[in-house]
């Protein structure tokens, strides 16, 4: 479970970058532009606080 826990962030970022790839290769649509960011920003937060409380 820690394991999990301390690649969350990451996971996350991922899933945003699968989202790019559909709306690259996908029907073009300002929501999958904006899901993806969102994911993003969340990824990098969570992977940020995550490894702040792990130290």
């Amino acid at each position: 479970m820690d394991t999990l826990l301390k690649y969350l962030g990451a996971i996350i970022v991922l899933i945003g970058v699968i989202v790019l790839v559909v709306y690259h290769f996908g029907t073009p649509s300002n929501a999958l532009l904006v899901v993806s960011i969102v994911l993003m920003l969340v990824g990098i937060g969570t992977h940020i606080v995550v490894n702040r409380l792990k130290q």
